[in-house]
């Protein structure tokens, strides 16, 4: 049986999913009128005037901060989104709802299926645990029997291109190295939904094209992928559809070579 599930992030659950086949069409991320708020506070929580300011009862107020506003949008099984926008316009904060790693302040999110995120460098990898340690300690989060994560672990290691150091302590692994071992345990899951943060632009531009294969062959199967990319060529390229966040909210979506024109015009 499918270990795929439902998740509704404004009231949490897991729900069995269908029992009939997979539909090409089927939705498998849904965000209604989505916001995120963060409290920021302007001052070091520990310094001596903070102290002082919490001892004489004029202890600082928190802001509210909005990276995402009144999102809403729908993808559906099989989709490839990219998701453009310059710093701080709340696209990592958008994956990060996607995948469960936080909760929405208001509006309703629904996804469909088993997740892989990979949405920061080295995310989930502890330092001091070998590179085949993280290996199966992240299948294993990612839903992977430990059967399943020894089938699968010579192809890992073989597409991150790290045999000689999975045995190495992963505080030692370059960034380029992290990147390529966390991508690789990604897209060896047999995920419903892919979920890339910036990762792609990390490393050598052969790995980086090896990546790009892989999406694709990801696409043919079915996969849906969300991944976020200052790299207008590689979104019109690989993309059904962009999101184009704007202070908060979502711009436009639509066409990839319409809206990366647009977009690329406006930053100038």
């Amino acid at each position: 049986m499918s270990n795929t599930a439902v998740v509704e992030h404004d009231a949490p659950t897991l729900l069995p999913p269908p029992a009939a086949a997979r539909d090409p069409r089927e939705l498998i991320v849904r965000f209604i009128k989505v916001s995120k708020a963060f409290r920021r506070f302007e001052h070091q929580p520990f310094l001596l005037r903070t102290v002082l300011r919490w001892l004489t009862g004029r202890r600082e107020q928190p802001r509210e901060f909005w990276p995402l506003q009144e999102v809403s949008f729908d993808i559906r099984r099989g989709e490839t989104i990219g998701v453009i926008g310059q710093n701080g316009s709340g696209k990592s904060t958008l994956l990060r709802l996607m995948a469960g790693a936080a909760y929405p302040t208001r509006g309703h999110i629904a996804v469909r299926g088993r997740i892989a995120p990979l949405l920061a460098l080295g995310a989930g990898f502890q330092p001091d645990m070998t590179g085949r340690e993280c290996v199966e300690v992240n299948g294993t989060a990612l839903g992977l029997s430990p059967d399943e994560i020894a089938a699968r672990m010579s192809a890992i290691v073989t597409f991150a291109e790290l045999a000689d150091f999975m045995e190495t302590p992963v505080r030692y692994y370059s960034s380029g190295m992290l990147a390529r071992l966390g991508f690789s345990v990604a897209v060896h899951t047999a995920p419903d939904l892919l979920l890339v943060d910036e990762v792609l632009s990390v490393g050598d531009h052969a790995f980086q094209q090896k990546c790009i294969v892989r999406i694709n062959h990801l696409r043919e199967q079915g996969v849906t992928i969300v991944f976020v990319s200052h790299d207008g060529g590689a979104v019109q390229k690989l993309c059904d559809r962009v999101l184009w966040l704007r202070d908060g909210k979502l711009y436009r979506d639509g066409d990839p070579d319409l809206v990366v024109d647009e977009y690329l015009r406006v930053l100038g």
